[in-house]
């Protein structure tokens, strides 16, 4: 494995000139020990600008154009780091996903890296130049640029550190580590040094927004360790580790939440084989991501089929479900868009019992009704009103001793 470390910036630690300067030290000090490589997102708040421009000429603008556009954003950043470090004089040149031929599907905003020619990179460091490459973005074979879905800085980061077989990649944003749960709900909640690859699997994936979930799965697929740290102040961050022996410190390491969440149940659904097959087959051929799952007892041959998929995929899945009316029977089509998801995570859930006993009694206590569970082996998942999501989070933090 070579001593490469693959850096990552965030929006908010390069949103303005002053911002950018200071990464440009950070980046400076790290290259005394290692060749660095650098991923570097869009400035706080612009892709949302460019995602408002977009929808000055529709709501539903071409998905190849809207990739286009967006896109553009990691291309200044990239260039003014570059050029801040020229500054200080660093050897440095920015590229785009292009460049470095970052072939990705032709799903535009939710494509997924399929290569990554590391040549070009290799050339740049063996020049002694610093590469600063763009994320979020990437070609597709035909040429068409294509965008990875939000927080896809991080998956480009760990694809190339993958690609580089890198010693780490490390994550810089604006907190500094990993937390049990989001400390702008539960201030008492404590930055967790250390956390399995499988943990933070799930953390990812039930909204903490830390890391992107794509990012973690290609970590844990080519064995990428991961350092999530602070970009404003100095610290060791949090380690993504690719070892569990921390499983015994506790049972739940961390509690994650979604308030983007809606709720779709299929009223009086024929209980035949195929079913399931029948309402998710095309949502999946949709590319709409479903989550938690639940199918009651059959009664009089029929029954309800209930799942949750993200809000900025409801109006795709409210049209797909519609389009299989005529395949599938139902009696109703019912639609909540007003819940969240609670999820409590640790890889102590394995060889603990009670864990859910216990989440039970901490929301009955507060007067929270739950409306569907999800398990696995590391994770219980609860969806519950989205008004009661605080107020959850914060009685399970306190009942799984997670401030102390």
């Amino acid at each position: 494995m070579s001593k490469i470390i693959v850096q990552k910036f965030g929006g908010t630690s390069v949103g303005s000139e002053e911002r950018i300067a200071a990464v440009a030290k950070i980046v400076k000090e790290a290259s005394k020990n290692n060749p660095i490589v650098v991923v570097v997102s869009a400035m706080s708040g612009e892709t949302n600008r460019l995602i408002n421009l977009a929808k000055s000429f529709g709501d539903n603008p071409s998905k190849r154009e809207f990739d286009a556009l967006i896109s553009t954003g990691e291309k200044v950043s990239a260039a003014l780091l570059a050029m801040a470090l020229h500054q200080i004089d660093v050897p440095a040149k920015s590229y785009s996903a292009s460049q470095i031929s970052m072939k990705t599907t032709d799903s535009y905003s939710k494509a997924r890296i399929l290569d990554v020619d590391g040549e070009k990179i290799q050339e740049t460091l063996d020049a002694g130049i610093i590469p600063i490459i763009t994320g979020f973005q990437g070609i597709t074979e035909s040429g068409d640029v294509t965008t990875l879905g939000r927080g896809g800085s991080d998956t480009t980061a760990v694809a190339i550190a993958a690609q580089m077989h890198a010693e780490r990649c490390d994550i810089y944003t604006d907190v500094d580590g990993i937390y049990t749960t989001d400390p702008r709900v539960v201030p008492e909640a404590k930055k967790i040094d250390v956390i399995t690859m499988e943990e933070m699997l799930e953390m990812a994936g039930q909204g903490a927004k830390v890391i992107q979930i794509r990012a973690v799965e290609f970590a844990n697929k080519y064995k990428v360790p991961v350092r999530v740290l602070s970009s404003f102040e100095s610290g060791n961050g949090t380690l993504i580790s690719l070892e569990e022996n921390n499983m015994e410190n506790g049972l739940v390491s961390g509690i994650a939440f979604q308030k983007d969440q809606v709720k779709f149940t299929l009223h009086g659904v024929s209980d035949t084989p195929g079913m399931a097959y029948g309402i998710l087959g095309p949502l999946s051929d949709a590319n709409i991501e479903v989550d938690v799952i639940v199918q009651n007892v059959s009664i009089n041959g029929k029954t309800d089929f209930t799942f949750t998929v993200s809000k900025e995929d409801e109006s795709y899945a409210l049209e797909t479900i519609k389009s299989i009316n005529t395949s599938l029977e139902y009696d109703d089509l019912l639609v909540d868009s007003n819940i969240a998801k609670v999820s409590l995570v640790g890889v102590g859930m394995r060889t603990h019992a009670g864990i859910a006993s216990t989440a039970f009694k901490a929301l009955s206590d507060s007067g929270i009704n739950i409306q569907m569970i999800s398990t696995s082996e590391i994770k219980i998942t609860i969806v519950i009103d989205e008004n009661a999501t605080e107020e959850a989070v914060s009685s399970l933090h306190k009942a799984f001793e997670l401030d102390k």
